[in-house]
């Protein structure tokens, strides 16, 4: 096997261990919040304050790579990853809600870092397989998919004592429920910093190095730049909200913990089993095209949640909601390269990952307040107003395209 290679397989690996990770926290932080918190409002406030540090780690991680090299930087962002697992398990001692969301804020730190997997896989593909090599790296969430929910359930009563085990979900007290899910997420963080000593990226050349090439607002500018941060940042965004708010809202209409974590392993299967073909399906029919399908997979989502509140519905929204993020995720962060130079590449990566979980952390708050003030139905509506968006932003930029090509044929 030759160096490439070694490198994306041991980046899918890394991707599996890092999303099995945050499936866990996915899957529980709700729940240990509602527990915390005084405000049940604020349930949600750890994933988003996660999704905030993710956002804010962004630019900071891409500079530490650019100067330090890849692998060196992908291990500063698990050692942060295990300190936020870390405290998380003392907060559930402690039963701390502000430390929890420390705890989640540090993690979510660790996250910036794991964005740009994706894009190391990319950055050493040829341009032909650029597409393929993103989805490989996401499919390895298909492990997470499998493993977290799982891991969740297994985990979550290490530490309770037998006879708090059969206490109501939201009544038990959260000092030992769910520890174990932390402690499990520590051992990932453990295996993934093993796996990130085999990997050789080459560090950035000397061109890159002195060279910055055009200004942000230069390429901020581009439509193909505006369509990918929509694709991902609105895509990403409703996906977000949407997955916060179901375990809380399956809970409310009297649903199990396993049943909930059961819909979340079906989701996640859906947002990363189709990576497998995505990168192809993106050869063969073009981003646009697949950044739509996409789009309409993800409004199907929100009407069958509209229908009804069923373990069925909950299931099979979840599902077509996964495989829309995948292939709007996919298709836009394929469409980002076509937005920059290899000596611009580090910034504009860097810009459009803090603009998606800028977007990210806003709409998994916004989840947990939109649920307790109104309903489910509400969140679900303002997904659909995020969807519409995608959908005028990708009629734009085929008009954009058709206008260039036109004034080209004319030259």
């Amino acid at each position: 096997m030759n160096q490439a290679k070694k490198n994306v397989s041991l980046l899918v690996a890394c991707q599996a261990l890092a999303m099995t990770g945050s499936i866990i926290l996915f899957t529980i932080a709700a729940l240990v919040g509602v527990s915390l918190a005084a405000d049940k409002s604020l349930a949600t406030l750890p994933l988003a304050l996660l999704q905030l540090a993710t956002m804010c780690a962004t630019i900071p991680a891409a500079l530490l790579m650019r100067q330090v090299g890849r692998r060196l930087g992908f291990m500063v962002g698990v050692l942060i990853g295990t300190l936020g697992a870390g405290l998380g398990v003392l907060a559930i001692f402690q039963s701390s809600f502000s430390l929890f969301c420390l705890a989640t804020l540090i993690f979510g730190c660790f996250n910036g870092f794991v964005g740009y997997y994706r894009f190391a896989a990319a950055d050493a593909a040829t341009e032909a397989f650029r597409s393929q090599a993103i989805s490989f790296v996401v499919s390895g969430g298909i492990i997470a998919a499998i493993a977290g929910p799982g891991l969740a359930i297994w985990s979550k009563d290490w530490f309770v004592e037998p006879s708090l085990a059969n206490e109501p979900l939201l009544n038990q007290a959260a000092s030992a429920e769910y520890a174990g899910c932390l402690v499990m997420i520590v051992i990932l963080q453990i295996a993934a910093l093993v796996l990130l000593s085999g990997i050789d990226i080459p560090p950035l050349s000397e061109q890159e190095q002195q060279k910055s090439g055009r200004s942000l607002g230069a390429i901020a500018q581009q439509p193909v730049f505006i369509v990918a941060v929509f694709g991902s940042m609105l895509g990403y965004g409703l996906m977000a909200m949407v997955m916060t708010a179901t375990p809380l809202a399956m809970v409310a209409f009297s649903h199990s913990f396993e049943t909930a974590a059961s819909v979340i392993q079906w989701h996640v299967l859906g947002m990363f089993v189709p990576s497998l073909f995505t990168g192809f399906l993106i050869a063969r029919f073009g981003t646009l095209r697949i950044i739509l399908a996409g789009a309409i997979l993800s409004s199907l989502c929100i009407a069958i949640n509209l229908m009804g509140t069923g373990a069925l519905h909950f299931g099979v929204a979840l599902l077509l909601l996964g495989v829309g993020w995948n292939f709007m995720f996919v298709g836009s962060s394929t469409l980002l390269t076509q937005a920059y130079t290899p000596v611009e590449r580090a910034k504009t990566q860097a810009m459009h990952d803090f603009l998606m979980f800028a977007f990210v952390a806003f709409a998994t708050f916004l989840s947990g307040r939109l649920l307790e003030s109104f309903s489910w139905a509400v969140v679900n509506y303002i997904g659909l107003v995020m969807i519409l968006i995608v959908l005028v932003a990708l009629g734009w930029f085929r008009q954009q395209r058709g206008a260039i090509a036109k004034s080209h044929s004319t030259l």
